[in-house]
């Protein structure tokens, strides 16, 4: 509001916020301006707007990306980035604050140095360097493990110290390297070409220590990754701290943290095979008595199956029998002895009663013809004056017949 006498002009905070913001806005340098800084309080909002302020050792700048120029960038910066950014000076009137309003943002220094990783990131993920189905298992007990590095380097040592502690019975073969500056690539390439074509290393280490982007950088080298991608051999990547991530150990088949964790990944703990042997010792002697113990078992039943049909088991089969027939054959001639016995009693007994002298023992005499011998059984067969022979038990007489006395007739004798 202008007073009446014209001396002096009343505006509100909006008006005057809107007065700062065309003054701003129609100013030539800062309509399109270029600012320098380090990008700090990035943050990205679900609306897809880029927030972060520009600061250097004086002062700082509130800035803001909208979302359709973040599409349009090849490059979002993190915070600490060094970037350069275009775009024009206004006033964020709701906050009465002023901010630049961005819509190109450019690395500067390491920030060209990342855009430059993350293009060759996505050329050679596009190729399959990347595909983990191709990254080859890492031998478990390497027997010679290739190195490449700085022979002068603390790296060195770290790795040899580490497995001496760990895995003294592996075998270290140098191929020493540049690992910094622009000859760098060139030397770890040549190097790693000259372990493939020695053929001794089963396992390749390249290993740095840490440093900047810039001192890393050589190994980001699209040459050596293609050489590491073609190694014959396994690779581990050992390069700078956990943090920093380079192209060779995206490309490795293997990405160790430091370079110490690389020797204690390529080998196993000493301690740990001697509890594996010992084990498999035990193992061994348990398997052993098993394996001896169904040996015997089957040596006795091919014992037993031998002796099942052997000639001296037979025999003795065969003794058994044959005693056994000597047995029953015994008995049986015991009983037809018996028999015989039993049955030439009572043939003697018959016999005795059959037998002549029987009659003669008790009285009677037997009557023979003197002269012909022949037995004479009836009066009838008598003659008068026949000589006979009267034989007693004890003795004989002899006789002569002098007369005849007939009790009955021969015919009813007979009938």
């Amino acid at each position: 509001m202008n007073n009446s006498d014209g001396m002096f002009t009343i505006l509100s905070v909006g008006e005057l916020t809107t007065y700062i913001r065309d003054v701003l806005e129609r100013d030539p340098v800062l309509g399109s301006v270029w600012v320098t800084g380090e990008a700090t309080n990035v943050v990205r909002s679900t609306a897809g707007h880029v927030y972060f302020s520009l600061r250097d050792d004086k002062s700082q700048i509130k800035c803001v990306l909208f979302r359709s120029y973040v599409r349009q960038q090849r490059f979002i910066p993190a915070n600490g980035d060094a970037v350069l950014v275009h775009g024009n000076v206004s006033v964020y009137e709701v906050a009465g604050a002023y901010q630049l309003y961005v819509d190109e943002i450019q690395p500067v220094g390491d920030g060209r140095l990342r855009l430059a990783f993350q293009e060759l990131c996505r050329k050679l993920e596009a190729e399959g360097l990347f595909d983990e189905t191709r990254k080859r298992p890492l031998p478990r007990r390497p027997r010679c493990i290739g190195v490449i590095t700085s022979p002068t380097g603390a790296v060195w040592h770290d790795i040899q110290t580490v497995l001496r502690r760990r895995y003294p019975l592996a075998h270290l073969l140098l191929a020493p390297a540049q690992v910094q500056g622009e000859e760098a690539p060139q030397s770890v390439i040549a190097a790693l070409e000259e372990l493939n074509h020695d053929g001794r290393a089963e396992v390749i280490i390249i290993a740095r220590g840490g440093g900047s982007l810039e001192d890393l950088w050589c190994f980001n080298s699209e040459t050596l990754a293609r050489a590491v991608f073609a190694s014959h051999i396994p690779v581990i990547s050992a390069i700078g701290h956990e943090t920093d991530v380079t192209l060779c150990d995206l490309v490795a088949d293997c990405r160790a943290p430091t370079p110490s964790a690389a020797a204690e990944i390529v080998a196993p703990d000493i301690r740990e095979l001697l509890s594996e042997l010992a084990e498999f010792a035990s193992r061994l002697r348990t398997a052993l008595d098993e394996r001896v113990q169904d040996e015997r078992d089957r040596l006795d039943r091919r014992r037993a199956r031998l002796e099942h049909g052997s000639p001296r088991r037979r025999i003795g089969q065969e003794r058994l029998r044959l005693d056994g027939l000597e047995g029953r054959l015994r008995r049986q001639i015991a009983r037809t002895v018996q028999e015989k016995r039993q049955r030439l009693g009572a043939l003697g007994r018959q016999i005795q009663l059959l037998h002549p002298h029987g009659p003669l023992e008790r009285g009677y005499a037997l009557v023979t013809d003197r002269f012909t011998g022949q037995r004479q059984r009836s009066a009838h067969d008598l003659e008068i004056g026949q000589h006979l022979l009267l034989e007693f038990i004890d003795g004989a007489a002899a006789t002569q017949v002098n007369e005849v006395h007939l009790t009955r007739a021969r015919g009813a004798e007979c009938g």
